[in-house]
């Protein structure tokens, strides 16, 4: 360390740095003059200056808002562990279709709560014709017809009475037997007006098995947003609520990714491009960051995040407490994910998100 006019300044040198640029010499920045030549705050100087320079930027159209629907009319149920969040009737779906299409969002996430005794070992009613899931996709491109993008839920679990995403047999999940299940599903939604299928049961091969089932049914323009690396994770809690979709026997560990594993993600994102994916998404979001950033900076295909459930509701609860500023955190959480590479975000905060920008707060 050295004194200059009262100023103390730490002198770096390369011996002695532990800096991430290793191949880039460490300026002295002392040693001309008595002067700083860099400073940094020069360029957050003013908010014009910092929106001016700033590097990422996060619109209402990179959002996705879920929705989860029920049978039924006139329904609109909060779920308890997700407030602000209801399960919807189809016509309760549309008027907060438009609600979200007045403020700029037009790509929704449709997930279904069934009824126990409409489920079976097998999903049979995934492909019913008259699931009121298939019927609403009906009813919502009736009403909006190309305005609206919907995307689908591909698994077994919301049909299942085992709960879980594949075929269950004793103690095991059965992968290849899952497949045709699994496409029958994506081919109902595809012919009941679907515009992205999206598979998360995490089964192999299902990706191009399904690309197969669309194509050779003539949906060659369906698009399928797979669930690349989707993680046996805590934070689906509330989501679990919401559909009532737990596992009644054992966990989703034997399909669903290790939390402690990154570079498996990379192998199931190969898996998936090579098989047809259009979209790969990273769920979670927030504690998987490194993972939407190694996908974003390997493929050149548009990646996707979900912002799930327990996320959204550990900052929510922190907010009702006090001990977080919503207007502040929410947008701070979603920029971070944009920023760690997600050119899209699925999140319960979509609506909110484009109220703040609708009202000039962001």
């Amino acid at each position: 360390m050295h004194t200059d006019e009262g100023i103390n300044f730490i002198k770096l040198d390369n011996q002695n740095s532990n800096s991430s640029r290793l191949n880039k010499p460490i300026v002295h920045l002392f040693e001309i003059g008595n002067k700083m030549n860099r400073r940094p705050r020069r360029n957050r100087a003013t908010a014009t200056s910092r929106g001016f320079l700033k590097e990422t930027h996060l619109s209402v159209s990179n959002l996705v808002q879920p929705i989860f629907l029920v049978d039924g009319k006139g329904i609109r149920d909060e779920v308890k562990s997700m407030p602000g969040n209801f399960r919807m009737s189809t016509d309760e779906a549309i008027k907060e279709i438009q609600s979200c299409l007045d403020l700029g969002i037009g790509s929704f996430i449709l997930f279904p709560a069934v009824k126990d005794e409409l489920k079976d070992t097998i999903a049979t009613y995934s492909k019913d014709a008259s699931n009121f899931y298939l019927k609403a996709f009906e009813a919502i491109k009736a009403k909006f017809g190309e305005k609206v993008q919907i995307i689908t839920d591909v698994a077994m679990d919301p049909y299942s009475s085992d709960g879980h995403d594949g075929l269950v047999d004793g103690d095991n999940i059965l992968n290849d037997e899952s497949l045709p299940i699994l496409g029958e599903m994506a081919l109902a939604q595809a012919r009941a007006g679907a515009d992205i299928i999206g598979p998360s049961d995490m089964m192999d091969g299902r990706v191009g098995y399904i690309r197969e089932v669309l194509d050779d049914n003539g949906f060659t323009d369906v698009g399928i947003l797979s669930y690349t690396a989707k993680y046996a994770s805590a934070f689906y809690g509330p989501f679990r609520d919401a559909l009532d979709s737990e596992p009644k026997k054992g966990d989703k560990k034997t399909y669903q990714m290790d939390p402690a594993n990154k570079r498996e993600a990379l192998l199931e994102a190969d898996l998936d491009f090579a098989e047809g994916a259009d979209i790969m998404m990273v769920k979670p979001a927030l504690p998987y960051l490194d993972i939407i950033h190694i996908l974003k900076e390997n493929y050149d295909i548009p990646i996707a995040a979900y912002n799930v459930s327990g996320e959204c509701s550990m900052l929510t609860a922190a907010c009702q407490n006090g001990w977080l500023d919503f207007e502040k955190a929410m947008p701070e959480m979603l920029m971070s994910i944009r920023r760690a590479g997600a050119d899209i975000i699925i999140t319960y905060f979509a609506k909110s998100y484009a109220e703040m920008v609708r009202d000039g707060k962001i």
